[in-house]
């Protein structure tokens, strides 16, 4: 195998160099440089730089062209090649691109995108490991028969005579290797080939490398972000869901965009859709704070607007907090939150939104509208705004659809937002579809063309729990009798539902909670049980004080109420009202499938399904 060692090559080089004055072509290099570095690195894309590597290069400098690369590097990752350590002691690359001047690229044994198999003393190992170009002006096919057979007999087949191989490295870095052969031309490589050849690898090296970074920040930013999405979504007794989330395109990156389903007592559940300004990790990043946040105080059971108030002054709070630090703010100011709640037993929803679009509802006979709900500011402005927000309460019919959704789903360059929402409007009103179906073809009606901003949709289909699994009393305060009144229709109650079982426990609860409402609230007190998943038992009164477990000492004749409800239910709470609050309860039923729910979409037959992807 005659090719020409580095000395060699080093040696010649001098020698061209003392002579490219008149040879002239120091400037027609110039040239094709200049060239390459607007037609190599247009994206971000690394397959798609290599290829255009290997487009350049075919027919200027030679008949054929590939670029192959470490096989980590199209995901972004430092190289990972060790000699001898793979398959049959061979190293493995991913082929990245490849041209010829035959149409379909006869002299390919692999194509785009496919492992590329290469002997542990084959020239291609060689070059990669010493980082030196190889130049074999004049192909040996006996010697490569010996090396690599199958490569050899691609040699023959094409005629090819001439071969280079360069070293593709930036930064420190080896990302790959670029192989130029020659089949039609009759000329032979010479080391001004060379020279030219690792002149335009350097350069396309540094867009490849720039491209591999830049994947390995998106696959971060976008894993973060999938990550601090909910995994799974259910909406318990109160609504069937199913939801889409895309990230923007590689060249924007990954937005701040984001959704939840958040369990409430009661049977109820809220739901939730927000997005943060800018791209990126640090998006991502904060947008994983707001959706902590709104957990943290949906827990509280507060109101829409009252959590959205809560929400801004926190956020106020983290902005200022990094402005300490003297570093660029991290904290999602000017981010958009849409928070709704929906009750299954009362068909009552109340939202409230911070500059974020307002939900789109569809009723039982298809129609869809857009409810008023009052625009409140963004999320984390200050007090450049001081305007509160507002809830917005209603009542949906049985069956009803609600939609959540991002900017990234109406909102386009070329087209108003009224187009969008329109089209939203049409595309939900559809019948006969699943929720997943609607979610895919909602998304679908997005242009073809890559977006720029992420897209989350949450779709809802609101189910009713049975007015027969529930049960509610209105009971005088001043009466202490009441608290035997209670644990009466507790008992005959949980008779009719067949819960015998939580005969004995349910009455101490109700019994503890009544006292309660007595010894530390205000009338009227109402008791209502909901058989739902649990056992749900409330006691609502017009005292706005909230109760506080304590320790009861061995001589206290008081103070153990609240420490039986611990022992006694999974979980308990309260929440404020318009009118006072409500101290609620739940215990696990015995081992028995749930009741059975009405509210499914009439319009569809039932065809929406739960689901989301």
């Amino acid at each position: 195998m005659k090719f020409i060692h580095r000395k060699s090559i080093e040696r010649l080089r001098s020698s061209e160099s003392a002579h490219r004055g008149e040879s002239g072509r120091s400037t027609s290099h110039l040239v094709r440089l200049s060239e390459a570095s607007t037609r190599i690195g247009t994206t971000l894309d690394v397959l798609r730089t290599a290829q255009e590597l290997a487009d350049f290069t075919v027919p200027l400098i030679a008949d054929y062209g590939a670029v192959d690369l470490a096989k980590t590097i199209p995901l972004g990752e430092e190289p990972q090649l060790r000699l001898g350590t793979n398959r049959d002691d061979e190293t493995i690359f991913h082929r990245a691109g490849a041209a010829s001047i035959q149409q379909d690229i006869p002299e390919s044994i692999w194509q785009k995108e496919e492992p590329v198999f290469v002997p542990p003393n084959s020239p291609f190992t060689r070059a990669y490991f010493s980082r030196e170009s190889y130049l074999e002006p004049e192909l040996d096919v006996a010697e490569w028969e010996i090396l690599d057979p199958g490569r050899a007999e691609k040699m023959r087949e094409n005629g090819m005579h001439s071969l280079m191989m360069v070293p593709i490295h930036a930064r420190g870095v080896v990302l790959g290797i670029a192989i130029f052969v020659r089949t039609k031309n009759p000329s032979p490589f010479d080391v001004s080939d060379l020279m030219l050849a690792e002149n335009i690898v350097s350069r396309a090296a540094l867009s490849l490398d720039n491209a591999r970074r830049y994947t390995r920040e998106r696959a971060v930013a976008l894993a973060l972000q999938r990550s601090l999405l909910p995994a799974t979504l259910s909406g318990g007794s109160a609504v069937d869901l199913a939801s889409e989330y895309l990230p923007a395109d590689s060249e924007s990156g990954v937005g701040g965009d984001w959704f939840d389903v958040i369990p409430l007592s009661g049977a109820r559940v809220a739901l939730v859709v927000g997005d943060v300004v800018g791209h990126g990790i640090q998006a991502a990043a904060t947008m994983g704070r707001l959706r902590t946040a709104v957990q943290s105080l949906a827990d509280l059971d507060l109101p829409p607007d009252e959590l959205l108030t809560h929400l801004d002054h926190l956020i106020l709070r983290l902005v200022a907090a990094d402005g300490m630090t003297g570093e660029a703010p991290q904290s999602p100011a000017g981010a958009t939150c849409l928070y709704v709640v929906y009750d299954p037993v009362a068909r009552h929803c109340t939202m409230a939104r911070a500059g974020h679009l307002p939900p789109a509802i569809v009723d039982a006979d298809g129609g869809v509208s857009y409810p008023d709900v009052p625009a409140g500011p963004p999320l984390g402005l200050g007090p450049i705004h001081n305007v509160p927000y507002a809830a917005f309460e209603m009542t949906l019919s049985e069956g009803s659809l609600i939609a959540l959704y991002t900017d990234g789903l109406v909102e386009s360059r070329d087209a108003d937002i009224d187009v969008g929402m329109d089209s939203l409007a049409r595309v939900l009103g559809r019948p006969n579809r699943s929720l997943e179906e609607l979610c895919s073809e909602a998304v679908g009606m997005l242009p073809t063309k890559r977006q720029s901003d992420d897209v989350a949709l949450l779709l809802a289909a609101t189910k009713v729990i049975s007015p027969s699994w529930t049960a509610t009393w209105e009971l005088p305060a001043t009466d202490p009798a009441l608290v035997a009144d209670a644990r009466s229709l507790t008992r005959r109650h949980l008779a009719e539902w067949q819960l015998g079982d939580l005969e004995i426990e349910a009455e101490v609860v109700v019994s503890e909670m009544v006292t309660n409402a007595i010894l530390h609230g205000s009338g009227p007190i109402q008791l209502r049980l909901i058989r739902d998943r649990v056992l749900i038992c409330e006691v609502s009164d017009a005292s706005g004080s909230q109760p506080r477990q304590r320790q009861a000492c061995s001589t206290d004749e008081n103070g153990r109420g609240l420490f039986l409800l611990t022992h006694l239910c999974n979980r308990w709470g309260s929440r404020w009202t318009s009118g006072g609050k409500i101290i609620w309860a739940e215990m696990d039923l015995p081992d028995r499938p749930p009741p059975t729910t009405a509210g499914t979409h009439p319009t569809n037959s039932g065809a929406r399904s739960c689901g989301s992807r």
